[in-house]
């Protein structure tokens, strides 16, 4: 019980120092997001890798960079306050799905995969990922039309098995805190009724999880800001947690 009191309150001081940080940050520069800047992250042990890839540009062709790098380090530094990873604010990185650099980051993420068209080598690149056992977070789609494209990209990268609905039960929920619901993100996203969904790899370990109509990277972003209320965004918090951790252990 005391530790559980420990991690709350560890969680709750995180969280104020992001939102201070944040909220300053939205003060002086507003909501503009400038150029897209490629970082160059320190060697810690996590690294938060995020796949620019092919677009059909039905979002303008930067979905992949959506809540970059805000959310990013915000995540980071919920990671660094609340576990013993070693990671910094500064801990992420802009690479290329056709490129042999995905390789070297065992986490990835993959923003807006409506805009998702990849090529030949991308999805050479997708399949090796996952059966090396790297792990991908899908993240910020709404609607039947982005899941639609997401479906249809990943049925091509792996004609042998399908995406499957994940339940509250899967360790995945359950691996540093405790998700108490899979509807907290309910009210405050667009796009329908929020619902995870996994992918294994060639071992039967989860390699993919995509958050339908869950949007945690704005969450993660506008921490700071009265967009959204602290409750879901702490959870979000708290499911990043969980996905960065169990990409690492399984």
């Amino acid at each position: 019980m005391r530790q559980r009191v420990f991690v709350g309150l560890a969680a709750a001081t995180v969280l104020f120092c992001i939102l201070s940080g944040s909220a300053l940050f939205a003060q002086v520069f507003g909501y503009w997001r400038g150029p897209i800047v490629q970082n160059h992250p320190p060697k810690t042990e996590f690294v938060f890798a995020r796949w620019r890839f092919t677009t059909n540009g039905d979002i303008g062709g930067v979905g992949w960079a959506h809540n970059y790098p805000e959310g990013e380090m915000h995540l980071n530094e919920f990671i660094k306050g609340v576990t013993g990873l070693e990671v910094e604010r500064t801990s992420y990185r802009i690479v290329d799905l056709s490129s042999e650099e995905v390789f070297r980051y065992p986490f990835a993420l993959v923003s807006e995969p409506g805009e998702m068209d990849l090529t030949t080598a991308e999805f050479e690149n997708l399949r090796e990922y996952v059966e090396r056992g790297g792990f991908i977070l899908i993240d910020d789609f709404d609607g039947d039309w982005q899941f639609g494209n997401f479906r249809q990209q990943m049925t091509k990268a792996f004609p042998d098995r399908s995406l499957e609905r994940l339940k509250i039960t899967h360790p995945i929920f359950n691996t540093f805190y405790s998700i108490e619901s899979l509807e907290t993100f309910d009210p405050y996203v667009p796009g329908g009724e929020p619902a995870f969904y996994g992918l294994n790899n060639n071992r039967g370990t989860l390699a993919v999880v995509a958050c339908h109509n869950n949007d945690l990277q704005n969450f993660w972003d506008w921490i700071g800001t009265p967009n959204y209320p602290l409750r879901p965004s702490s959870e979000a918090f708290r499911v990043g947690v969980n996905f960065t951790l169990y990409s690492m252990t399984h």
